[in-house]
């Protein structure tokens, strides 16, 4: 059938729903002013970084940044859009619509992908790219993005409201966003169990990349996506059969 792709196990994956969805959301966001702070700010934040350091930004530094970008625009921006339509009574609608759960799930995810990548190329673009530009880096990027992304689609099924999503983001950034901050704190004992467990958070394991050729660091990350990725999928079930 015209614009539509048979995906086994998941029904139809309808490319007229997914753009549907993704202009639908475009439109929100581009009369949502908090959802437009959420990818201006962190740039301007990268500029006031880059001049108050000369210029000098190291790995820890220039992964502080992506986490702050992918905790507010890549979790951010989904999990504002998630619990808006949650909050109108919308969502479910378009979860009990024909549109799959990966019709959804894609159609959202393009508004954050293309803000993300505007947001994310400016900033590196102000500190210097030239530390992501390898395959390796480029798929640890690749693979905070998803888990920023399952994280947020989750947290924004599962809040109840607009009011509660500002919690939720300042949890996020602290727990993952602002890992390398708190992993590089020299009053921390390096051999303590809570080093050990930040030093497996996925943004650790991205700045881990450029420390080792070892693949390990992508295996760690692909069981956080992995783990993300089943949150979001039953915390849709739910939202699938709530009143």
């Amino acid at each position: 059938m015209e614009g539509q792709i048979f995906w086994k196990g998941s029904g139809i994956l309808s490319i007229r729903r997914i753009s549907a969805i993704f202009e639908k959301d475009i439109k929100d966001l581009m009369k949502n002013a908090e959802l437009l702070v959420m990818l201006t700010a962190p740039i301007l934040l990268t500029l006031l970084l880059n001049r108050s350091t000369n210029g000098k930004i190291t790995i820890p530094i220039l992964y502080m940044v992506i986490g702050g970008i992918f905790t507010l625009v890549a979790s951010g921006t989904i999990m504002t859009m998630m619990a808006e339509e949650k909050e109108k009574k919308t969502l479910r609608g378009l979860i009990q619509s024909p549109a799959t759960l990966l019709d959804i799930i894609i159609g959202k995810s393009l508004v954050t992908l293309i803000g993300t990548l505007i947001t994310l190329t400016v900033s590196l673009l102000i500190m210097g790219i030239w530390p992501l530009m390898n395959f390796r880096a480029a798929l640890g990027l690749i693979m905070l993005f998803l888990f920023f992304l399952l994280i947020g689609i989750s947290m924004g099924l599962f809040t109840n409201s607009l009011a509660s999503v500002s919690v939720y983001l300042i949890l996020l950034t602290f727990l993952f966003g602002f890992t390398p901050l708190i992993s590089t704190l020299g009053s921390l004992d390096k051999g303590s169990i809570a080093v050990k467990i930040i030093d497996k958070f996925p943004i650790v394991q991205a700045m881990a990349i450029h420390k080792t050729s070892s693949w390990l660091p992508f295996g760690i990350m692909a069981i956080w996506v992995t783990g993300a990725a089943i949150i979001t999928y039953v915390c849709f079930r739910k939202a699938m059969t709530d009143n």
